[in-house]
């Protein structure tokens, strides 16, 4: 039996190419085998959580935990936290939870939240938790507050002050201690204003009633009337928080302010009257000196006549009018004028 050319070359290269082909075959169920092993294990760390949802009735696709993996969200807290709405009877959607979280919103929070909402029958849907939640409330709290109700002290203990001080009409200072009692309002949380306004709203009620007070003993004697005086006053509008009871902890007794003032008002009239006086001293001071220049100005001129005196006397001798005795007479009368004035201790007149 003899072979041609082609078909001893056909013989000797169809095993060549079948062993080429195996190879190929092998490489390829290599790299779908590690293709497969990768995926599997990299499917692994989902499968615990796929499965505790789906045995929890809340299902969570396998595809949206790879969706979540590659957007950066930490699937345990979003299937866990679904687990825990399904389970309390809310069917929150994976999509919702997975939204709020890239938010930046607390998932756990607001899932526990409803829960004790639900279980104390207070309204509270996703949209205003989730709401509440990003706008930097405690959510949570705002719901145990709303079932169990928080004491506010006024004022505050991180405040300055120990105390709220008022005057009374008679001029008593009280400083009082109190208690207020508030429940949340979880649907004027957002917007709503926080507790330092409603302590600042008391502070400012109190005040106000123990500044109308006819006296400090009245406000001993009935210390409630400031807590329903302040209550009246509607304290929690557009407040956060809806007010409960104000009970006042402590009132005491402080300074006369009256006193001190009538005290300060004294001192500063006693000023203003001796400022007064000191104007009026300087001012006769002041006329005394005016008086005297004047004085001294009339005794410069009754000098200056004097001096026309013996001039005059002289002119007269000279035109006949004064004779020599009636010039002798003029001394003598001035001799005795002065001699009666040094009896009657006036002094010397001076002879001209």
């Amino acid at each position: 039996m003899t072979y041609s050319g082609f078909e001893l070359l056909a013989q000797t290269t169809a095993p060549a190419a079948n062993r080429t082909l195996d190879m190929v075959l092998l490489v390829a169920l290599i790299i779908g085998g590690l293709i497969a092993f990768i995926l599997f294990i990299f499917l692994l760390q989902f499968l615990n959580l796929y499965i505790q949802a789906y045995t929890s009735n809340a299902k969570v696709g396998m595809l949206d935990m790879v969706g979540m993996k590659l957007r950066k969200v930490d699937i345990r807290s979003i299937v866990i936290n679904r687990i825990r709405a399904v389970k309390a009877g809310m069917d929150i959607p994976t999509n919702a939870l997975e939204t709020h979280y890239l938010a930046g919103g607390r998932v756990s929070n607001v899932i526990s939240a409803m829960i004790a909402a639900r279980g104390a029958k207070i309204d509270l849907p996703w949209s205003t938790a989730t709401a509440i939640d990003l706008a930097g409330r405690d959510i949570l709290e705002a719901v145990h507050t709303s079932v169990n109700p928080k004491v506010i002290d006024c004022p505050a203990a991180s405040s300055p002050r120990n105390t709220i001080d008022a005057v009374a009409r008679d001029g008593i200072q009280l400083k009082v201690k109190a208690r207020v009692t508030v429940r949340t309002n979880i649907a004027r949380l957002v917007g709503g204003a926080t507790e330092e306004t409603i302590i600042a709203r008391v502070g400012q009620g109190i005040v106000s009633t123990i500044g109308s007070a006819h006296d400090h003993k009245a406000v001993l004697e009935n210390p409630d009337e400031i807590s329903k005086t302040v209550m009246k006053s509607g304290l929690d509008a557009g407040s956060a928080f809806e007010i409960l009871s104000i009970d006042i902890a402590d009132v005491d007794v402080g300074e006369n302010i009256g006193a001190q003032l009538q005290t300060a008002q004294a001192n500063a009239n006693k000023q203003m009257a001796q400022a007064e006086a000191e104007k009026r001293r300087a001012l006769a001071v002041a006329q005394e000196q005016e008086f005297k220049a004047e004085e001294q100005k009339n005794q410069a001129l009754v000098v200056l006549s004097q001096a026309e005196v013996p001039r005059a006397i002289a002119e007269a001798f000279r035109s006949g009018r004064l004779g020599v005795m009636d010039y002798y007479k003029l001394q003598n009368l001035q001799a005795d004028t002065s001699m009666r004035g040094a009896i009657a201790g006036e002094g010397p007149v001076k002879n001209t």
